[in-house]
């Protein structure tokens, strides 16, 4: 069998999502390790008034490529950029355009979607499930094309325990869902949204199964591979360690965690937290449509899907998330911080709730108080709000732990040559969980905050003025609700003399100590 780099030689590449946090990895990852591609071709929407090549030369200017520029100069004449709207008739494409893409594509990266879990469901519907209807059509009148490659989620089946390797029909048919919804209004549809959604908590995991049937029921004679990735994090290795570039999912909870925002969380110390590095889930993607494509004249119309999480080969759970996050933050600390960093995950709702009021409801209410005395507009309760509702979001997937299966993860590993295994390695096995938290921490730090280490002096002796007033504070307040209770109680006065004169004779024998020493 031919290696990665050699199947890719020559292809045309069509990629969805491209301008996305995983698809923007896949483009680099591609052209840097597959010099030999041809071209990859990007749909890409006109968004706040520039054009698709203009958002694509922006993209590409980002610190991610600034590998590939090294190594291939004139990479970015393989990226052309194709107008298109996926939630459009046709995808909005012009006739041009659609026989350019029918006429040459290879393979099919399809990794758009909407990443918002409470997406209300007409729209989540047109993104994730009629997106996917139009690009399957499109495929099927592809002429050369060799494997269609679908991104999904490990979530879609979220409400079984242990989730395979297989499409699993959904509560309901996507036709007859897809005929309701043009009829019904809106607020019809949101009554009608929880009953739909069963034991599944939001939309996006909703529509998403719905999507795999969708592909499963219209793929026909394509070769088709589906990935479903958990959460997806910062990047292992490629193309360095700890790179992200966005607030979503735990990289915002981390950034507001090292803030020292965020205090208290509901997560199950015991719960998997089923994170998996981006490069991990890219480098599966490519490997599954060598597979899938090399494979295509032995076993045509076939249809794997790979459960790419590291739940089930390399368990790392949230009570380790909690102490890396802790660590890093103290030693490597973010600037301006709000607080000292000091996480600490609840798995009890009323405990969390308590402390989500003392340690985040209530300091917001005086900061922003105090910047109202002072002339400034108050901001802290609007972030605190915000803070919420991702938690909010997150919180399902933070108190539950699945089963997976991965035995076609582990086929497509095993496929491989020894080279392929080191420029596309997925094994997670060799994952090293503290050593990855750091980085992705630091990554948050210096990627998404921009904030340079040349700053870390300044934002320890930041940090440890916090500290100072935050003991400072305690100990007024442990002396001030001390001293209204000895005023009450004669027992209460006896024992602070007690205390009092204990520590005098403590600090006399000290200084005796000290100057017999001498």
């Amino acid at each position: 069998m031919v290696t990665i780099p050699e199947y890719y030689e020559g292809k045309n590449v069509l990629i969805t999502g491209a301008t996305g946090f995983m698809g923007k990895v896949l483009l680099e990852k591609l052209l840097r390790s597959c010099p030999g591609v041809k071209a990859a071709y990007v749909l890409v929407r006109p968004k706040a008034g520039q054009a698709p090549k203009a958002r694509i030369a922006d993209m590409i200017n980002c610190k991610l490529f600034d590998r590939l520029r090294e190594e291939q100069p004139d990479f970015a004449e393989k990226i052309v950029a194709v107008d298109s709207d996926l939630t459009q008739p046709d995808l909005d494409l012009s006739t041009e355009d659609q026989e350019t893409l029918t006429g040459c594509i290879n393979i099919v990266f399809h990794c758009a979607a909407t990443i918002r879990f409470n997406e209300p469901l007409k729209d989540a519907m047109q993104l994730n499930v009629l997106a996917t209807q139009k690009m399957v059509n499109l495929a099927h009148r592809m002429k050369h094309l060799e494997v269609f490659i679908h991104v999904s989620t490990a979530y879609a089946h979220c409400d079984r325990e242990l989730i395979e390797e297989l499409v699993y029909p959904p509560p309901v048919d996507y036709r007859k869902l897809i005929d309701t919804l043009e009829w019904m209004d809106d607020k019809l549809v949101s009554l009608m949204t929880p009953k739909l959604l069963g034991e599944r908590p939001n939309t996006y995991t909703f529509t998403k199964a719905l999507a795999e049937q969708l592909i499963q029921q219209e793929c026909g004679n394509l070769n088709v591979a589906i990935i479903r990735p958990s959460i997806v994090g910062a990047s292992w290795k490629e193309p360095f360690p700890g790179w992200i570039d966005n607030f979503n999912g735990p990289s915002g909870i981390f950034i507001a965690a090292g803030k020292g925002i965020l205090r208290t969380m509901r997560a199950s110390n015991n719960a998997v937290a089923d994170l998996v590095p981006v490069d991990v889930v890219i480098n599966t993607t490519l490997a599954a449509a060598w597979y899938s494509g090399s494979q295509r004249h032995a076993r045509p119309r076939s249809m794997l899907v790979y459960n790419c999480t590291t739940g089930g080969i390399n368990p790392f759970h949230w009570g380790e998330v909690e102490y890396c996050i802790n660590m890093t933050f103290k030693t490597n600390p973010l600037e301006q911080a709000f607080r000292r960093p000091n996480v600490n995950l609840r798995s009890n709702p009323f405990t969390n709730q308590y402390w989500t009021t003392v340690s985040h409801t209530l300091p917001a209410l005086l900061y922003d108080g105090f910047l109202m005395l002072t002339g400034q507009k108050p901001r802290m309760m609007k972030t605190i709000s915000r803070l919420h509702k991702a938690m909010m979001v997150l919180e399902y997937f933070t108190s539950h732990s699945w089963v997976w299966n991965t035995d076609n993860v582990t086929m497509l590993m095993n496929q491989m040559g020894s080279e392929d295994k080191k420029a596309f390695n997925f094994d997670v096995r060799q994952l090293h969980w503290a050593e990855y938290m750091e980085n992705y921490c630091m990554g948050t730090k210096k990627y998404v905050l921009n904030e340079e280490l040349s700053g870390l002096p300044a934002a320890r002796k930041h940090l440890n003025k916090l500290r100072n007033i935050r003991y400072t504070f305690n100990t007024i307040l442990v002396v001030l609700i001390w001293r209204i209770f000895i005023a009450r109680s004669q027992m209460a006065r006896n024992i602070w003399y007690f205390v009092v004169s204990l520590c005098f004779k403590f600090l006399s024998y000290f200084r005796a100590s000290s100057t017999m020493r001498y």
